[in-house]
């Protein structure tokens, strides 16, 4: 079967609050494993249903996974919150959404969060560091929100312009569109 696709900037679709997950099926399942998959072929570290375009609280994270070692260790959480966070500290991000950039964001740097698995049983997970940034940044994208949303207007802004050109000369459309603000494209 053919890897689903991660949905890019400024996909409307990216901005939709996620839905609660009421019962964990077989449909539920497949997602999960369809986005492990996904995750580890971009590769990335955590990955979000929204970003393949399913507005549903599931989200997938190995933050010790890397390709050269290709042990792995994903986490899958259904309904994840963050119950606690505590500290702040700045980290470098990208998204898989958000292509060629990235970014200093300012997150907590520990968090507490609960969630249930796919077998229903809940978890409680404390996390510091790229773990705690990790779960941040994708319970983010559950809420229709992007790591360039928590970064400096200036900064968004041209991301925005350099995206927007990039997207039209793929499209081969001329210069005529504009962009609101928000990043849409508009006319």
């Amino acid at each position: 079967m053919a890897l689903r696709e991660v949905l890019q900037f400024p996909d409307k679709r990216l901005r939709e609050v996620s839905k609660p997950i009421a019962t964990v099926t077989d449909e539920i399942r497949e997602l999960a494993r369809d986005m492990l998959d996904v995750m580890y072929d971009e590769p990335g570290i955590g990955l979000a249903a929204p970003q393949l375009g399913v507005a549903m609280r599931l989200v997938v994270v190995d933050v010790a996974w890397t390709e050269e070692d290709g042990l792995r260790n994903p986490r899958v959480l259904v309904n994840p919150e963050i119950v606690h966070a505590e500290g702040t500290f700045s980290w470098n991000e990208g998204c898989l959404s958000v292509p060629d950039f990235q970014a200093e964001v300012e997150r907590a740097e520990r968090v507490r969060l609960r969630a249930s698995d796919l077998d229903g049983n809940p978890l409680e997970i404390e996390a510091e560091g790229l773990e705690a940034v990790c779960f941040q940044h994708e319970l983010d994208h559950l809420d229709g929100v992007l790591f360039i949303d928590r970064i400096s207007r200036l900064k968004r802004s041209i991301y925005v312009r350099k995206r927007t050109k990039q997207l039209r000369q793929e499209r081969g459309e001329p210069r005529s569109q504009t962009v609101s603000q928000a990043g849409e494209e508009l006319g």
